[in-house]
């Protein structure tokens, strides 16, 4: 069965290269031809790793006229003139912005390129002058509008952030680069922007009255990512051998992939998508992993959050927030949950009509169980290698019914914070009960809630459910009560399972777990 897989396109982002190469490919050219069919400035924000770049390839070659790379796409059956326009395709994805020369260098390295072809003016001497200088020739050389694609037009931002000085300056040099294609409006065919944030304060956004930014509307949620109808059309080979190689059914294998990659939403109730790195690489590992995740750790986004002073508790459990909180970041405020949601972090689970406000989750297993993973380091002394032994360990005697065990190698969890994290707040500790829960969530059923600023956790095993009852600053008595006197116990009653309710007194001033009861 393993003559049966095919050529998967992991990496490869330009759309002829593919096409010649006889990749695999999820037609998505209809999209294509209903976007390039109008003369509109468009925006489009993406996690990374989603086929931005792949598609700004693909627009590249239907507007240079390259008919033969389409053949048996949906395109194909739609386009009837293949008319050629010149295309200036800047991609700022694969470059390094760490100084103020840097992204001057790369604009005008690229400016050459183009000015090699299309000429330069005596008098172009800023980096917006020979912008605008490049755009009018080409048109007037070619006789018709010209095609501008600017690839992840953020990145210099993105890069630059935690550093405010080079932050301002690279905006400074952005909104007066970007600025031209306002100028040159007549000049132009067409227009595409890719990124990953959508930063308010850099002048594309304003200075183009007629940008229509496409990352929330409902036509376009899946122009980006894999659909579960295209995961079973195109692959349905690849996740045969996928299942055989994992000994699990087809469907088992299907649903496996939908737990860790799909749940991708760009809008209210739009169809779920799945991350297309992590479906390609489990395919062709024929193994399931965090692909996604394991290429590009939030280390900023964590310290971003730890700045804001951000529950982590809410942003595991969920946030309603409207649109205007999310899909816009700005530097200056306190607000982290723009990046975390463009990032591909966070994403879109339900829409209130009544009030206007999305419930942002975790995508799917991938993201919640890599992102909470990789919290745990910068909350306790736990390094990520040890983090599957841990848990490991604490859903074993859980199973086995060693509640005692689990306690006491809790404990032990506990007393071993290094020095520098003993004088944290009572939130810092909840917060680590909360994310240790919360990861055996991944191995067995366990819940935990946040809610009031209670740490209770119910953990489900085959043969016992485990109501627990953490108190600060309380006794165990009184923690066991609270689960009598709340009715904790009553919607399992009937489940058939043992029922285990644990009181546990934790001390506020130790820093640890004290005494625990059992009922």
């Amino acid at each position: 069965m393993d003559n049966l897989l095919r050529k998967l396109p992991i990496g490869i982002q330009t759309f002829e290269k593919l096409r010649r190469g006889d990749y695999l490919y999820v037609d998505k050219t209809d999209f294509v031809w209903k976007i390039a069919s109008t003369s509109t400035p468009y925006f489009l924000s993406r996690p990374r790793r989603f086929g931005k770049s792949l598609l700004l390839s693909t627009f590249e070659a239907y507007f240079e006229g390259k008919r033969e790379l389409f053949e048996g796409l949906a395109i194909a059956g739609l386009e009837t003139e293949w008319k050629q326009y010149p295309v200036l395709h800047l991609d700022l994805n694969a470059e390094k912005y760490d100084s103020t020369r840097a992204l001057t260098e790369i604009l005008s390295r690229q400016l050459t390129q183009w000015e090699l072809k299309y000429g330069k003016g005596v008098d172009e001497e800023t980096l917006a002058g020979r912008f605008s200088g490049v755009i009018r020739r080409a048109s007037e050389q070619a006789g018709c509008g010209v095609v501008v694609l600017v690839d992840e037009y953020d990145k210099p931002l993105l890069q630059a952030l935690g550093d405010n000085a080079l932050l301002d300056d690279y905006r400074k040099t952005l909104k007066a680069f970007y600025g031209v294609l306002k100028s040159s409006d007549r000049y132009l065919r067409f227009v595409f922007l890719t990124g990953v944030t959508k930063f308010a304060q850099v002048s594309v956004f304003s200075d183009l009255n007629h940008l229509q930014d496409i990352s929330l509307w409902p036509d376009y949620a899946a122009l980006c990512g894999i659909t579960l109808d295209e995961l079973l059309r195109n692959f349905r080979p690849e996740l045969e051998i996928l299942a055989a190689s994992n000994d699990l059914s087809y469907d088992e294998t299907v649903g496996r992939m939908k737990r860790l990659y799909d749940g991708y939403h760009f809008f209210q109730n739009s169809l779920g998508v799945f991350n297309p790195f992590s479906v390609l690489n489990a395919l062709k590992a024929k193994v399931f992993d965090n692909f996604w995740f394991q290429t590009g750790t939030p280390t900023f986004l964590v310290e971003l959050l730890k700045r804001s002073d951000y529950d982590l508790r809410t942003l595991i459990d969920g946030i309603e927030a409207p649109a205007s909180s999310f899909m816009e970041y700005r530097v200056d405020a306190n607000n982290p949950i723009p990046l975390i949601y463009q990032s591909g972090y966070l994403t879109i689970k339900d829409y209130d009509r009544e009030f206007g406000n999305y419930l942002l989750e975790f995508p799917n297993d991938e993201v919640r169980y890599g992102f909470i993973n990789f919290l745990i380091p910068y909350y306790t002394s736990m390094a990520n290698d040890d983090q599957g032994f841990y848990i490991g360990k604490f859903v074993q005697e859980l199973r086995s019914g060693d509640y005692d065990s689990f306690l006491t190698r809790l404990q032990a969890f506990f007393a071993d914070f290094p020095y520098e994290l003993s004088d944290k707040t009572e939130r810092h500790y909840q917060v680590v009960f909360y994310l240790v829960f919360k990861l055996m969530g991944q191995f067995t059923d366990a819940e935990v809630r946040s809610a009031r600023g209670r740490a209770d956790a119910v953990v489900k095993t085959p043969k016992y459910i485990y109501v627990f009852e953490f108190k600060l600053n309380g006794t165990a008595d009184q923690a066991l009560r609270q689960i009598d006197d709340k009715g904790y116990l009553i919607p399992y009653q009937s489940d058939g399972r043992e029922l285990v309710k644990i009181g546990v007194e934790f001390s506020a001033e130790e820093r640890n777990i004290g005494r625990w009861l059992v009922g």
